[in-house]
């Protein structure tokens, strides 16, 4: 493939044909929420962002990377479980547009990128003579930098996918759990078994977000790489033929997104340029998040090794009984042979005269030798019961 790569105008119709080719294919949205469907090589992404290798590796799709959020110069290298995207200060580039998780996504960008005073534009000139009077509210709106919009998307993206799952095994579980303590069987068992599977792989998911974004809030040093407008407005020439190459001949949201950086962090870099309230902030908002789906999925996990331990319970009750039947048949069995063996001896060919003229003997010794087997058979049951090997 050609080092350079091509672009397609973002329609419905023609991302519908790159589906085949998902998993080189890349939207790009600017400031104003305009979308671009790309096709293009790695080394034009690269160049694009002014990223390394080793930071787009970690966003391909074919390759298992953990939940990572990397802060570099111009970018902010996003991978987040099916969000694999690149920030810059003044757009976004999303792999995979045309997944289905993805597309929900690519709406809430285009719906919350664009600040404030551009989304009521459209609302008609009459008002544009009150634009002087208005100017100041829109940006005191939109006081959020372009790079935290787009990050706040994709973290309230991946907690609400995440979260959703784990309402989904929430639903299926408890039913599940509560079937198998009423009824012991393979077919609960496997049941149950699939869905610890299931809780096991999306508790992993969740708490490498969760850790990520830990991390994050632990380093101010890498929350403030994070800060790419105010690095933009830190730069002593910031239209300089230096910068970012662009794809495109020229861009109007150049000098906007300049001023708007120069507004948005005039007050983080009046005082402190290490001042990393406003995403701390941010990063708080959604760690509680996923931290309160953490928990569920933790509580599940009680519920089920609860449920394990009762059904532990009741298979070693059911063993119990097992041995105290294995013990009264084996008592029983006792008894019966020492019955058995009277009933041998005197089938024995052996001449004894003791019998002779004495018919009531054979009864009583049927008697006798049934009365000293019964008597056996209970001492044998009380002395279990007294040693406490059988249930009263």
């Amino acid at each position: 493939m050609p080092s350079e790569g091509y672009i397609v105008p973002a329609d419905p119709q023609a991302a519908l044909k790159k589906k085949t080719a998902v998993s080189r294919s890349w939207i790009l949205l600017d400031s104003s929420g305009e979308g671009t469907i790309l096709d293009v090589d790695k080394y034009v992404i690269m160049h694009r962002v002014q990223i390394h290798a080793r930071d787009l590796r970690i966003l391909d799709p074919l390759l298992s990377y953990p939940s990572t959020i990397l802060g570099r110069e111009k970018a902010i290298v996003l991978n987040l479980e099916h969000i694999k995207a690149i920030i810059t200060a003044d757009e976004v580039l999303l792999r995979d547009p045309m997944d289905d998780n993805v597309i929900p996504i690519v709406e809430e960008l285009r719906r919350r990128l664009p600040p404030a005073n551009t989304a009521h534009q459209s609302q008609g000139e009459g008002k544009e003579q009150q634009s002087g009077h208005n100017e100041v509210e829109p940006n005191e709106e939109d006081e959020s930098p372009f790079e935290f919009r787009a990050l706040e998307v994709a973290l309230e993206a991946i907690c609400s996918f995440l979260d959703a799952r784990t309402t989904e095994l929430e639903t299926a579980a408890y039913p599940a759990l509560d079937e198998l303590t009423s009824k012991i069987s393979s077919r609960n068992l496997d049941r149950v078994r699939k869905l610890k599977c299931a809780m096991t792989r999306l508790t992993a998911r969740v708490q490498k977000v969760r850790d990520e974004l830990e991390q994050l809030l632990d380093d101010d040093d890498d929350m403030a790489d994070l800060y790419l407008s105010r690095k933009l407005a830190g730069s002593s020439s910031p239209v300089s033929g230096s910068g970012v190459p662009n794809w495109f001949p020229a861009s109007p949201t150049i000098g906007s997104r300049i001023s708007r950086a120069s507004r948005a962090s005039a007050v983080t870099t009046r005082g402190d340029e290490n001042d990393v309230e406003e995403l701390e902030m941010l990063l708080e908002a959604y760690f509680m998040q996923i931290d309160g789906t953490l928990n569920k999925l933790t509580t599940l996990r009680e519920y089920i090794d609860d449920t394990e331990d009762y059904i532990n319970i009741q298979l070693d009750n059911h063993r119990n009984q097992l041995i105290q039947l294995e013990l009264f048949l084996s008592s029983g069995t006792v008894c019966i042979s020492i019955y058995s063996l009277v009933a041998g001896i005197f089938g024995m060919n052996i001449p004894y005269t003791w019998n002779d003229n004495h018919g009531y003997m054979f009864k009583w010794v049927v008697i006798v030798t049934g009365v000293v087997c019964a008597a056996l058979f209970i001492l044998i049951i009380s002395y279990a019961r007294y040693k406490g090997l059988v249930g009263s």
